[in-house]
Formats: C-alpha cells, sequence, structure tokens
C-alpha cells in the first residue's frame, strides 16, 4: 500500500484514523509481513518535563501493527486487535522525525506477533521498540 492506496480492507484510513493522526504517525507502505511510515514528533507529543511521552510511542507500536496485522488478514473478512503491547523506551527525545518499522514475527490463524522499532530518522539511533500481539477476529458486519 502506497500513501496513495489509504484503504485496508474497506476501511479509509484518514477516516477511521484520527487517533492516528493525532499522535503524528503516517503510513507509508503496508504489506502483509511489514509496515514503513514516519512520525514528526514535538511539543505537542512532551510531557510537563518536555520529552517525548512514552504513550506516544506505545501508541504508534499499536498502529503500525495493527495496521499490518489486519492488512494481512482482510482478505479472510478479519481484521486484527491489540491484545498485548510491551514497549521499551530506550532513549529521551525532545522530538523528530521518526521511522517506524514494523514487522511480522508469527502469523498464525487466530493471533499474530509484530515487533515494531521508531528511530530517529537523522541519527538512526533507536528511540524505543516493541512487540504487540494482536488476535484476528471477524470484521463486523454491515449495521453492527
Amino acid at each position: 500500500m502506497s500513501t496513495q492506496d489509504t484503504s485496508i480492507a474497506g476501511v479509509s484510513m484518514e477516516g477511521s484514523s484520527r487517533f492516528v493522526h493525532a499522535i503524528g504517525f503516517t503510513v507509508d507502505e503496508v504489506t502483509t509481513t511489514s509496515v514503513r511510515g514516519h512520525a514528526e514528533l514535538g511539543e505537542d507529543h512532551h510531557t510537563p518535563w518536555g520529552v517525548v511521552h512514552g504513550g506516544v510511542y506505545t501508541s504508534i507500536v499499536e498502529s503500525a501493527a495493527s495496521i499490518g496485522g489486519s492488512f494481512a488478514v482482510a482478505e479472510s473478512g478479519q481484521f486484527a486487535v491489540g491484545v498485548h503491547n510491551a514497549t521499551d523506551f530506550l532513549r529521551p527525545s525532545t522530538g523528530a522525525r521518526v521511522d517506524v518499522a514494523a514487522s511480522a514475527l508469527h502469523q498464525g490463524r487466530t493471533q499474530q506477533l509484530w515487533e515494531v522499532v521508531i528511530s530517529d530518522s537523522a541519527t538512526g539511533k533507536q528511540l524505543s521498540r516493541g512487540q504487540l500481539r494482536l488476535q484476528n477476529v471477524p470484521l463486523p458486519s454491515a449495521g453492527e
């Protein structure tokens, strides 16, 4: 999926991802086993102490892996929901453009496990990394 193709299984990325937009995450590419993207992090994402809030990184991990996991099971009439998020914060940042790289570690019939690495685009240093376990569930029927 490129930035021009903005839907996954009929779900509009723009229409369904105000939260993803608010955290600054932009998806650049999606395949069934990987997601590449970036985020512009700055003062809007700060803690009271002037560094990017860990919840922003956790949300990016959840978003990137959920998007990739859902893309992987879309043809079977499913989407993927996070059931466990373990995100580590490796170094503080006051803000930067970050690169987001998500990859599937395991994709089973009912669950998936994805790893997401968030790095400072300018230095290449990892700021955060996480794993998200996802449950594959049926897409809701129309009208639900």
